[in-house]
Parts: structure tokens; C-alpha cells; sequence
């Protein structure tokens, strides 16, 4: 803890969180957590008790019910917002919202992965340290973002969609990764051109860059910059991202192209359909090929061979889904993704009886 605490620049206190939304791990214990409400992104040891990793799936039935016993609530006041497994332990970590609007109380929730048992990790008197998004959409912005799957159904052309419009200062962080030292943020900043990637070292001492997102959105036949990455993956042994965004192309971006300050025109390898929103991408090894695992609001679990990503030619047409080849599963519910190890991905699955945790074997995917 003593040499954490000097080399990742943490102190020992209680941060005043507000929300809790992306997640994602970076070096040893630290866990990289998005407040969207204050802006900020805190950096804390959960000091993971385990002492080696356990191996197997790891399964909860009924998670939601679990979890609103455990919090005291009911389940529709309980909001999942991400997923993200400890690289050493295996065990899993899950931002949760307790209660809705101004009532809303963020969790930090563990899940053994031997024993399958849920505990809260209080953020009390933690070790820890915060990153200020000092270009975030300020708390007044009148612009809005829209969050499909949730809130009220709307019919749109034939197909009712469920929707709803929350400021952008909730988008200001809608993902996170941790590669080579950086961690890479994707959201919504307070320009004109509102998406936005940032690229922050980390320990929180060196300079970080921000840089704006411009696609070609193929349902909507236009080039966009105000859409924001709604999930990515990192790419080519870090050197690229792979994005989605709503309704729902898929973008490649290598990171060398970013330059501070300025705007990035990404390629758009594969359109996915319209009135959709992706939950979330993995990547993954079967066969001794990388894929990639989408989730999605409205489409099915979504199969793709990285290796068609490089020969794809930009999208720059509005037409039917295209680009790269993929394929469809007949699992259903997935939402929220996590690489358990080499042998399972952790998945959040809903059905007519609530969440629950699964474990997918990447044999059989």
C-alpha cells in the first residue's frame, strides 16, 4: 500500500463521489471510476483481498434481486451502469445507482468470483486520487444527449423504441480503457464539436490531451461530430481503438492520428442498424483469431473477425448495414461485458426473471 501510495500519487481520505459510470482496471489494484456528475475521474486501490485468482465461470442468478436485498431497495431503483473484472483476482467489480434523480446513491459492488458472494467496497477513507475534466459540458448545458433501451417508449418508423434525453454533462464519460500507461476516455466536452476522446497518463502528473471525434454515420448518411463513442476496444495491441456509436456504425481510429486539439475523421468499418444502441464491446481469442463481441439494445449479440477490420474500405455512403462480415447469436440479453480470463467472458443477461451474472465460454461463442 506504502509504495502504491508514492508511486500513483494517492492519498488516504473519502472522495466526495456523486455518481459512479464507467469503469475499468488499470495497473495493480487501481480501479479507474467516471463521476459524471462532478466531472472528475477517481483513481482508487481497491486493495483486492484475493490472493490468487480463481478459475472457473462465474455465475449469479437473479443478480438484481440480490442486489437490491443487499442495498436495501427495490430492483426497478437499481441502475447497472458498468461491469469490469480485477486482471489478477478474476474477481468482478460493478458501478451501480441506488434510487433515482437527486436520490440517486452511487455503489461500488464486488462480486467473489470463488465463492459468487456480493459485498459493497466502501470509497471510505480509501487510498485514492481524482482527474478534473476541466473541458466537461458544464452542469447547465442545455444540449442533450439520448440514452436508448431506457426511459419511455417512442414508435419510429414501425419499431417502438424506449428512449430518453439526459444532459451531456452525464456523457462527459461513457467509456474507459487502460493501455500502455494512458488512460484512454471517451465521451462529450464543452466545444462545439462535442465527441471527444482524452488521452490521460497515469499517475495524474503528466500533461493529457483531448482530441474531437468526426465519423461517418451511414443510417443517417452524414458526417457527425456531436455523437459520442457509446463503447470501444482497444485495437492492434493498443495502437487503435475500436468504436461504436448509436444507431450503429463501427469506427476504427489509430491513435496516432489524434493530435491534441484537434479533430480526427475516423473510418467506418461496419453499420450495424439504425434505432439501436451498443452496451458493449469485448475482443476475445478462439482459434487462435482476435474477435470482437458486441452488445446491443435492440440487435443481436454481435460476432466480428477483427482480422476484416484492416482490408475494409470507409463507409462514406448512406445504404443498407454493410462493411465487414459478422455474425449473429441467439443468446439474448446480453448487455454489459467483461474478458473473465481466456476461457469466459462475464456477461450482465436479463430474462422474464430478472439480471443475472453469466459466464459465456469463448469456445462456444
Amino acid at each position: 500500500m506504502t509504495e502504491q501510495l508514492a508511486d500513483y500519487g494517492l492519498t488516504v481520505g473519502t472522495p466526495a463521489v456523486e455518481s459512479v459510470g464507467a469503469i475499468t482496471f488499470g495497473p495493480d489494484d487501481i480501479l479507474f471510476v467516471a463521476d459524471n456528475e462532478r466531472a472528475k475521474i477517481l483513481a482508487v486501490n481497491v486493495d483486492d483481498p484475493s490472493t490468487q485468482a480463481a478459475t472457473g465461470p462465474l455465475d449469479v442468478d437473479r443478480l438484481d434481486t440480490k442486489l437490491a436485498s443487499f442495498l436495501g431497495c427495490t430492483v426497478d431503483q437499481l441502475a447497472i451502469r458498468a461491469l469490469a473484472v480485477h486482471p489478477r483476482t478474476g474477481n468482478a467489480y460493478l458501478s451501480v445507482m441506488r434510487g433515482r434523480g437527486d436520490d440517486g446513491r452511487p455503489v461500488l459492488i464486488r462480486v467473489d468470483r470463488a465463492t459468487a458472494s456480493i459485498s459493497e467496497f466502501s470509497l471510505k477513507d480509501v487510498a485514492f486520487a481524482e482527474y478534473n475534466l476541466a473541458d466537461a459540458p458544464a452542469p447547465d448545458d442545455p444540449r442533450l444527449d439520448v440514452r436508448l433501451g431506457e426511459g419511455d417508449e417512442a414508435e419510429f418508423n414501425g419499431r417502438k423504441i424506449r428512449m430518453t434525453r439526459i444532459p451531456i454533462r452525464m456523457s462527459v464519460v461513457t467509456d474507459m480503457a487502460f493501455v500502455n500507461g494512458t488512460l484512454l476516455v471517451a465521451g462529450m466536452s464543452n466545444e462545439e464539436f462535442a465527441s471527444n476522446l482524452r488521452r490521460i497518463p497515469f499517475p495524474f502528473t503528466g500533461d493529457s490531451s483531448a482530441t474531437s471525434l468526426e465519423i461517418f454515420h451511414v443510417s443517417h448518411g452524414k458526417w457527425e461530430t456531436a455523437s459520442p463513442i457509446r463503447t470501444f476496444v482497444p485495437f492492434g495491441g493498443g495502437d487503435s481503438i475500436l468504436a461504436s456509436y448509436t444507431c450503429t456504425p463501427l469506427v476504427h481510429f489509430p491513435l496516432a492520428e489524434l493530435t491534441p486539439g484537434g479533430q480526427a475523421r475516423g473510418r467506418t468499418v461496419a453499420e450495424l442498424g439504425w434505432g439501436n444502441q451498443p452496451l458493449d464491446i469485448v475482443s476475445f481469442r478462439q482459434g487462435g483469431s482476435e474477435h470482437l463481441l458486441i452488445s446491443h439494445t435492440f440487435y443481436p449479440l454481435t460476432k466480428i473477425d477483427s482480422a476484416t477490420i484492416s482490408g475494409q474500405t470507409p463507409l462514406t455512403e448512406p445504404q443498407e448495414p454493410v462493411g465487414v462480415p459478422r455474425e449473429e447469436s441467439d443468446l439474448a440479453g446480453i448487455s454489459l461485458m467483461a474478458n473473465l480470463d481466456d476461457n469466459w467472458i462475464l456477461a450482465v443477461q436479463s430474462d422474464g426473471n430478472g439480471r443475472h451474472l453469466r459466464s459465456l465460454k469463448v469456445d462456444s461463442l
